[in-house]
């Protein structure tokens, strides 16, 4: 007993595919012999220099005073790109070793019990049969390695190189790696902290308040339609939430013009009835109230949405139950309604200042992060930590200091989430409404 199995492994372990061959499967073996020969090839020529790459970052500079002059030159970034992928497609290649491993050795042990080994179409049948959903996503999940993962690990290695302009841009310049020296630059070398500390103070604040204002502002108008004694309510529900099918950046590109201190509509009207027009856009204060009850406007429709769809769900012996015990309009919202709102909307809730803590479009298109701070670097008083990523990357080249930024968005926003989520009633009930 076990005879087949050590030798279909052992043969495995020596070459792909050799242990399928001697299961008698020999399609399927000649495939795994053909795949470990494209790698011998591929790996032979790049993976030493994909890990020389990720070690070194390159060692050949340009350097048009030498002579003769160095014109051809390493770019830091392309190696350390090149030997990602070569270095994901070496742990897939390991993965598919151990898979021809595990497939030889339980074909093995069936031929041990004696039962004859599949022929490649009877294998093909049994995926299709029973492993069909693994099988299918092997595709999309190479597309989420390459194009998703791959990103994130190219984007926290950065953080830790001195990859920035104007001293360490290829291919003129070598990247070198720095260690936690940018995250000890932003968090502790004053003319960064103190933008650092002031950005995410504000992104803090900004996420609550906007999704404090947003959601209760849902509930508010999700209630007041639902009041008995108001008529047309499909109007309502439409008229309300015209803001939300308007395509967010048309509305806030009007929202814009119409806070321009200058020349903006709303400024114009106080100044008719005798009032002073306000700097919405360029005082520090006023630009925050502005982003803020802009995004009112353009949230509370979507958890007015919500809201009503849960408000429908709650059984109405619930309130006829709270009558009877003579309860108060105030006290069925506080103990029924309430509740039940949280209770089916709590993940939603936490999504949502997720997604404040990374409004982008919010900020950027109304303020632009503006108005200007004098000393802070590169960032706006409503600047977010997300809008001065995109002026650290694309404006100013600090491509190091905004890998660090984003790792912090990315720590702060999980940490927040897990911990959150896993302590709402929804999430902890979970297994019991199942």
């Amino acid at each position: 007993m076990g005879r087949h199995r050590n030798k279909a492994t052992i043969l495995s372990i020596i070459s792909m595919g050799l242990g399928q061959i001697y299961n008698r499967q020999f399609i399927k073996g000649i495939i795994f012999l053909i795949v470990e020969v494209f790698a011998i090839f591929y790996f032979g020529s790049n993976l030493q220099r994909a890990l020389w790459g990720v070690i070194t970052l390159g060692d050949k500079a340009r350097d048009i005073t030498s002579k003769p002059p160095v014109l051809v030159a390493d770019n830091s970034i392309i190696i350390l790109i090149q030997s990602l992928i070569t270095l994901l497609i070496f742990v897939i290649f390991i993965g598919i070793y151990i898979m021809n491993i595990i497939d030889a050795r339980k074909t093995a042990e069936n031929r041990d019990r004696g039962i004859p080994p599949n022929n490649m179409l009877q294998s093909i049948r049994y995926v299709l049969d029973y492993k069909f959903a693994q099988a299918f996503l092997t595709l999309p999940g190479a597309g989420i390695l390459f194009l998703t993962i791959m990103p994130i690990i190219f984007m926290v290695m950065l953080a830790f190189t001195n990859y920035s302009a104007p001293n360490h841009i290829p291919p003129a310049k070598l990247v070198d790696w720095v260690g936690f020296n940018t995250f000890k630059e932003l968090l502790t070398l004053k003319t960064w902290s103190h933008t650092f500390y002031g950005v995410l103070t504000w992104t803090i604040i900004w996420a609550v308040l906007s999704t404090v204002t947003t959601y209760f502002g849902g509930l508010l108008v999700a209630l007041l339609i639902n009041q008995k004694g108001i008529r047309f309510k499909g109007f309502w529900r439409t008229l309300l939430v015209i803001p939300y099918a308007i395509p967010q950046l048309i509305s806030l590109l009007v929202m814009r013009n119409m806070f321009n201190g200058q020349f903006g509509p709303i400024n114009q009207y106080l100044r008719y009835f005798g009032l002073a027009g306000l700097p919405w856009l360029t005082d520090p204060f006023w630009a925050k109230v502005t982003v803020i009850v802009v995004n009112m406007w353009v949230g509370i429709p979507v958890s007015m949405i919500l809201i009503m769809g849960v408000l429908t769900t709650i059984p109405r012996d619930m309130y006829e139950a709270a009558e009877v015990d003579g309860a108060t309009n105030y006290q069925k919202f506080r103990i029924v309604t309430l509740p039940m709102v949280l209770f089916s909307t709590a993940p939603i809730l936490i999504a949502q200042f997720a997604g404040n803590i990374n409004n982008f479009n919010a900020i950027f298109l109304l303020t632009n992060g503006a108005p200007n701070v004098g000393d802070y670097q590169y960032a706006g008083a409503t600047d977010l930590l997300v809008t001065w990523l995109y002026k650290l990357t694309l404006e100013q080249n600090k491509y190091n200091m905004a890998s660090a930024v984003g790792i912090i968005i990315f720590l702060i926003i999980a940490t927040f989430s897990i911990y959150n989520y896993r302590r709402t009633k929804s999430f902890k009930e979970e297994d019991m409404i199942q």
